[in-house]
């Protein structure tokens, strides 16, 4: 008998201890890359320096990614089952503490690389916008099915990278995706309870 198309896919339940060991990986790996492309390639990093108002302009985007997500997962019913496949495996084993890592860890790692490294090395431009969020996006890709979250996590990678070149600053991206990743996550653990 043939598998259905719409079938949903099943989840690969991990253990806490796996989720953050993945996440740790994942982070120096990432780490790692960008630190070869900026010793071998002779790739500038992307400036970053404090700023209180660039700063704030991250807490901003941060918070408008947060509710456009919300409203998103409220309203596409696609984007809702694969955003939740997603989370599922990796929010679900995870302690409340466990978010702040689920924040700092890909908020700083995939920033550093995708828009700290990638986006300047392929010409701080449109081109090299468009590339770096398609990359960004893909890294989310958890099954055949995430489609509709790869998607989502391309839009935001435009989103973060367009904050970056406008501000000059990988500040603005990074403290939008670690707060992005704290909010959204607290929230979708406090709906399971």
């Amino acid at each position: 008998m043939a598998q259905q198309q719409n079938q949903e896919p099943e989840i690969p339940y991990l253990t806490r201890t796996q989720v953050l060991v993945a996440m740790g990986v994942t982070a120096i790996i990432l780490w790692v890359v960008a630190k070869i492309c900026l010793q071998f390639a002779n790739v500038p990093l992307m400036n970053w320096h404090w700023d209180e108002k660039q700063f704030l302009f991250g807490i901003i985007l941060g918070l408008l990614i947060t509710a456009v997500s919300s409203v998103v997962y409220r309203y596409n019913a696609a984007y809702r089952r694969s955003a939740d496949y997603y989370l599922e495996i990796v929010l679900k084993p995870l302690a409340l503490p466990d978010l702040i890592w689920l924040g700092l860890l890909p908020g700083l790692s995939e920033e550093l690389l995708f828009r700290g490294v990638l986006l300047p090395a392929l010409g701080s431009n449109i081109f090299a916008l468009i590339i770096s969020s398609i990359f960004f996006g893909i890294l989310h890709l958890s099954g055949s099915q995430q489609w509709p979250y790869v998607i989502w996590a391309t839009i935001v990678g435009l989103l973060l990278g367009a904050s970056a070149l406008l501000s000059g600053n990988l500040l603005v991206p990074i403290v939008a995706h670690i707060l992005t990743n704290l909010i959204s996550s607290y929230l979708w653990k406090m709906k399971q309870f």
